[in-house]
Formats: C-alpha cells, structure tokens, sequence
C-alpha cells in the first residue's frame, strides 16, 4: 500500500543551492536503486501480474517515473513535453484528480509499451529532474524541494513493493525460480521470550516535525497508555507451528469473525508461501524453497492470523501507540533491504531488558484500526487525495521488514494493510497488560 504523503516542514521559500545538490544526489541514489532491484530479473520476469495485489515490475518502474513527471516536470518546467500523451493513462495508480486511470487488475495484460521502452522513458524523465534540480525554475523552490522530496520517499515504497511483488511472481512458477542465488546459513536457535514493562502516563505521539514525514503521521498528540508489557523478540516460526499442531486454524474461538470466515473460504491452514513437503514443512523463498527454521520470525501472516496466534498464546497484540512509545528511544538497526538477505533472519542474541528486531525483518501487525491522528489534515488536490479515503477498513503495522530501505524507516512511520493481506513481509509481536 502506497502511503498518504506530508511535506518536510521548512522556514523559508527560498532554499539555499546546496540544499538541491544534496537531494540531487539523494535523487540519483534512490532512482539507481530501483534499476538495481531489476538486475536478477530476466525479460519475462517483468511483465506478470499473478493477482489484483501484485504490479508487474514494468509497472512500478514506469508508475514511479509518471510520479515526477506528473506532479514534479508538468508543473515547473513550462511548456513541458510529455514522454508519451497515454502513459498518463496507463501508469496512474489511484490518482483520480491526476485524470483517468487504467484498471489495476489487468496491469498484466499490458504487452506494449516494452520492457526496454519503460527503461527509456525513465532516462527521458531523468534528464529532466537533473536538469531541474541543476536550475529550479521557480520562485517557491521550498515546494519543489517538499514534492520532490515526496516523490523519492514514493518510489522507495514502490521499491519494497517490486520486491515482495517479484517474489509472488516466482512463486507461482512451479519452477520455483530463485531472485537470489545466495545460500544463507542461520542459526536455529530459538531465544526464550522475555517481558519488557512500561509505565502508564500520557505521551506524545507522532512526528515531530523535523524532517519528512508522512501526514498520517500527524499531528503529534498526546495519548492516555495504560501500564503494559511487549515481547523482547518476533514471534518465530517454532512458536507459530506449536499453535497450528494445537489446531489454531481449526479453533473457531481464537478467531475474529471476519478471519474465521477467511480461513474456511480460503481453506488456511498455515501461513502464506508455507508448503508441507511429506513430513515436513518448507517455505517459498526468494532464494528458492527451503525447510523452515525454527528460530526465524514468523511472516506472511494476516492481521486475523496474527491475532489468533496472540490469543491462542494467553496474550495479545500491541497498539500502535505501544508500540511507538517502545521504539522511541531504539537505534533504528536490523535486517533492512541493504543487508540483501530478502527474508527475515533469527535473532543473533538477546537480552531480558532490551527490545529486539523492532526495525526490519517483518512489518509488525497491531491491533489498531487504520484512522486519522485527532486534527489531522490533509493536502490539498491530487497528492493528498487518498490520505483520508484509505482511513476505513485497514489495520496498522510498524516497523520495516526485509525489503525496506533503512533510510525510509522511521518509528512513527504507519504502514497500513487489509486483515487479510498476507503476501507482504508481516509478523508479530506479542504484547499484554500488567
């Protein structure tokens, strides 16, 4: 899910040249990034979409670069000429005062343009934003700046989103071909699970202000916690096969409604990209299939899953706020998509006192619905379109996983899917009260 959008807040309209060569820069990287997820990839690899949920790469690297010259090239560059007059059409999402959109599931049936045609229009909108950034022409450079600014932190969404995309793709294919032939050798040792308490009080929630931000992650405002306690780890794969051995997919009393109905429509029996192969279970990686490891965070479970898991296991989920209270004062470290492992990896060491894997590995679930901070406003025309009409029918996770970009992360940072999405990299982490 594409997340809503904030500008950076600045003091001053008239930003100073250095400000444009450091995200010039910054501009260069991010976009580089998006080419270098591609490498593995061959031809075909581009161009399937294998349900609603998944994009065709060819997708993502043409949508991101329809991003600039939308909002960015069309606005501040006068008599701008657009690359291709359909693109428009073919490459907005949601979008809808950006004008008329083709239909998100039949993204997959959409041959031309080609694969090597989407590469050129991205070199085409990347000589004009250097360009650009070289001599921005505009009286408002601060604006520019923020929707630039928008655009990137955009694009690295979209970069997770090719990832967990691609690795849909793959796995469809009884072939079951490996994005990463890379052989990872972990430990299978499962730390125990430990408590970590915090006192009730009233706290501060949400951004700060400094630096970018999303606006549903604004305002910041105080918030009533009550005392309570969070595991210092991820749930792993060993703790999640005791619950489906007790038969917590059969228990109708561990479930939400919706999920129960979820489970038997969909026939669930363990979590996503999971397979049984005689005795044993395996899991669809991007290095290929692979036996499960015990000691590894759990993932590809839906918040209904997750949930389940909590109440079949005497606990329960944390709320977002819990969880931003925990991580406020948490080194923002862990298995990111620069660690190139492309899965969530067991826990190294641990501690009783100290909260583990809370940034990377998987995207953690919690119990909040997905709403709007009290005050929240949000931008005027098309880029702030959907910041509210996402707000119904979704719940929040925090965090990162194994396909985030570290520099993209931060711990107020609300990431939002369907209850039943489970093809993301999503886990859990146990909470309880005192």
């Amino acid at each position: 899910m594409e997340m809503p959008i904030q500008t950076t807040q600045k003091n001053s309209k008239a930003l100073h040249s250095d400000n444009f060569k450091k995200l010039k820069k910054r501009y260069v990287q991010v976009r580089r990034q998006t080419e270098n997820i591609c490498n593995p990839l061959k031809t075909e690899d581009y161009v399937i979409q294998t349900m609603p949920n998944v994009s065709p790469t060819k997708w993502h690297l043409a949508h991101t670069s329809w991003f600039f010259e939308t909002f960015i090239l069309s606005e501040y560059i006068a008599n701008y000429s657009s690359y291709h007059p359909r693109f428009a059409y073919l490459f907005n999402s949601y979008y809808v005062q950006a004008g008329e959109r083709h239909c998100r599931p039949k993204r997959g049936l959409i041959s031309r343009p080609t694969v090597h045609e989407v590469y050129d229009y991205r070199k085409y909108i990347d000589e004009q934003m250097l360009s650009l950034l070289e001599n921005p022409k505009t009286d408002d450079t601060q604006r520019l700046y923020e929707v630039i600014e928008i655009g990137l932190n955009h694009e690295q969404q979209h970069q997770e989103l090719m990832i967990t995309d691609i690795k849909h793709v793959f796995s469809m294919n009884p072939l079951y071909p490996a994005y990463q032939d890379r052989a990872i050798e972990l430990s299978d040792h499962v730390y125990d699970l430990k408590w970590v308490t915090f006192d009730e009080g009233i706290y501060e929630v949400g951004h700060n202000g400094n630096g970018f931000s999303f606006d549903n992650e604004l305002p910041r405002h105080k918030t009533y916690i009550q005392p309570f306690k969070l595991a210092n780890r991820l749930v792993t794969n060993a703790e999640y096969l005791e619950f489906m051995n007790a038969g917590g997919y059969d228990r109708a009393e561990l479930w939400l409604s919706d999920g129960w109905d979820v489970v038997k429509n969909e026939q669930w029996k363990s979590p996503y990209y999971w397979e049984k192969r005689e005795d044993e279970w395996w899991i669809i990686t991007l290095q290929g299939p692979r036996k499960i490891n015990p000691a590894e965070p759990v993932c590809h479970v839906s918040h209904y899953e997750a949930d389940a898991f909590a109440r079949w296991s005497g606990s329960r989920l944390p709320t977002e706020f819990e969880w931003e209270i925990a991580s406020e004062h948490v080194p923002i470290e862990g298995n990111f998509v620069e660690q190139k492992q492309f899965h969530p990896i067991p826990l190294k060491s641990s501690s009783s006192n100290s909260l583990n894997q809370l940034f990377g590995d998987v995207w953690e679930w919690t119990q909040s619905a997905y709403l709007p901070y009290p005050g929240y406003q949000p931008l005027p025309g098309a880029l702030g379109e959907y910041n509210g009409k996402f707000m119904a029918n979704q719940m929040v996770l925090r965090g990162g996983s194994c396909a985030t970009p570290i520099s993209h992360i931060r711990n107020t940072y609300r990431n939002f899917f369907h209850p039943d999405s489970r093809w993301q990299f999503t886990g859990i982490r146990l909470a309880n009260n005192l």
